[in-house]
Order: C-alpha cells, then structure tokens, then sequence
C-alpha cells in the first residue's frame, strides 16, 4: 500500500518496531486467534476483535467506532475475508488517527512565527516528564534552535535537580528557584530572560500532583497567566506527559488533566516496556488532542515524532 511508505530513516524505524514489539506480539497473536478456522469477517470475528482490541488498551469507545466502521466496510463490499483484516484495521485506525491531526509530522519542529515559542510540561510524577523535556531540549537543540527550560515544578527538589541535570547533560540554559518558590515567579523569570537571551524554545516544567485538582487547575492558571505578562498568548502548547505502560491508568490522568487545564498535545512514553501499546489509539480518539512524541526506549534518540503512518504499520507489522 502506498500508505504505509517509508517515512523515517531506517534507524527511527527500527527503533520504532522495537520500541513496540510487545505491543505488537501481543495483539497480532490474539488477532490471529479471534480469526482462527475463519474464512469470511462474520459477526463471530467482529465480536473477538471487540475483545482484542479492548485487551489491548484501545479502550471501550475507541473499540466500537473502530468495529462499525469495519462493519459498514462489510456491508459495503458484502464479503471480506479474514486475510483482509490487517490491511482494514490499519486504514481504519489511521483514519482515526488523522481526525485529530495525530501523527502529521516527521520531524521536530515548532511554528517559529514569533520568539520564543512557549511548551508547558503537566503530567504526574513518574510518567517520564522531566526525560522527556531533556530529550526535547536535546531534538530541538540538533534542530539548531536555541532552547531553555523553566524549572517551574518547585514542589519537589529532586524536580529542579533532574531537570538541572537534563540542562547539563543537553547543554541548555535552566532558569531556576528554591524548592517551595512560587512556579508561577520561574515561569515569570524564564521567559524575561528567554526574551533577553533571544531564545528560539522555552521549555516549562509544572508539578505533577492530582491528589487536590483545585490546587493543581489554580497553579497552572496562575502560572499561565504570569507568562503571558511577558509574552502575550503564551504558553503556545500544553504538553502532556502520559506514561503508556499504565494503560488504562493514563486514559484517567488525561481525563484528570484536561479538567485542570486545556491540553494541546499529549506525549506517551514507555511503550518499549509493555503490551499496552494500543492506548495511544484510544487516547487520541477519546480526547481529541494529538499525540505529538512518543517513548520507545531510553536512548536519546528514543523520544519520536509520532507519526500514525509508521506507527500503524509498526504495531501490525514490524516489517517494511
């Protein structure tokens, strides 16, 4: 299929099907048996493909548009056999995937329309959060951008002394506080100097407590609304950080954070260390935000552009 071309270079590809090979041994070993001893995609096929896929972590709701729409292609062409199927669930969870703009790019980029372009990073402890902002600070520094990171997370002290360590292992200016300082006041001093500095991308860290969503909606609002004092519209992206191996855990943390602020992007790490691949389909669907990285091994170069063409033919195939 002319779809599922080569995108990447050879190295992310492999990356990619490695980084989600559980994922996929998993659900390609349980499709096979919800097919066995079929010739034709009947109802029985459809309902052990409902089971697959909802054990695989695509989630209930994202489960049911994807079986209607492989139940009107039935309809439509009156016989499908069960070899087809592969090629109709790729066609159909990338066109998932495509109705919220997830995995339109190939590289790391940002809309440079004005400086600097603002990323605020929310998430729960835990999830892979101040990894990936190093490992962003790393893509888009190879992208000969000038990056900086705010160190806005001032709730635990082993926040700003990892992402301290990410500043000097990529080479990047940190602006930073003492623990108990008020996020907002860092926000507030990195962008004053990423504006000095003429800085390309800030990079935002924020605590990542949900124990009290008041507290938490009110912190970034306020931390928001302090950086936007100094650059009028900012941040330009609300990243969150999900980590994919809790599977139907992250669906609840995206719902928790969407709540407490309007998220723009989601990045979903960890799928090299489990079968729960499939969440980064359901998660799209479900919130309507795309997937923009995704982690697939702890590598500097393991953080990915998500692109659905790639991913898709990885989480099915594995093979070019």
């Amino acid at each position: 299929m002319s779809l599922f071309k080569k995108i990447f270079s050879t190295q992310k590809k492999e990356s990619l099907d490695k980084g989600l090979e559980k994922t996929k041994t998993n659900f390609l070993s349980k499709l096979s048996k919800a097919v066995v001893g079929k010739s034709k995609v009947d109802d029985d096929v459809l309902d052990n493909l409902e089971e697959v896929l909802v054990s695989s972590d695509v989630g209930v709701n994202t489960t049911l548009k994807i079986i209607e729409r492989i139940e009107a292609r039935v309809s439509k062409d009156k016989y499908l056999g069960v070899d087809e199927l592969n090629v109709i669930l790729r066609e159909e969870i990338a066109g998932l995937l495509s109705e919220t703009n997830s995995g339109v790019e190939t590289e790391f980029t940002v809309p440079l329309v004005r400086k600097p372009y603002v990323i605020m990073v929310v998430g729960v402890n835990g999830v892979g959060k101040t990894t990936t902002i190093g490992k962003l600070a790393y893509q888009f520094k190879k992208q000969g951008l000038k990056v900086m990171l705010g160190a806005a997370d001032t709730f635990r002290a082993a926040a700003i002394d990892q992402l301290q360590v990410w500043a000097d292992r990529v080479d990047v200016p940190i602006i930073k506080q003492n623990m108990g300082s008020d996020p907002a006041s860092v926000a507030f001093d990195t962008l004053s100097s990423a504006l000095k500095q003429n800085v390309d991308v800030v990079i935002i860290d924020t605590a990542g407590r949900l124990h009290n969503k008041v507290n938490l909606m009110n912190e970034l609002t306020k931390v928001k609304r302090v950086m936007q004092k100094v650059v009028e519209g900012t941040p330009d992206e609300v990243l969150l950080v999900l980590d994919g191996s809790t599977g139907q855990n992250a669906f609840e943390q995206a719902k928790e954070f969407t709540k407490a602020t309007e998220v723009t992007s989601l990045a979903v790490t960890k799928l090299d260390g489990t079968a729960k691949g499939g969440v980064v389909i359901g998660i799209s669907d479900q919130f309507q935000i795309p997937v923009k990285y995704i982690g697939v091994g702890e590598g500097m170069d393991d953080l990915q552009v998500f692109n659905k063409v790639e991913f898709v033919d990885s989480f099915f195939s594995g093979k070019q």
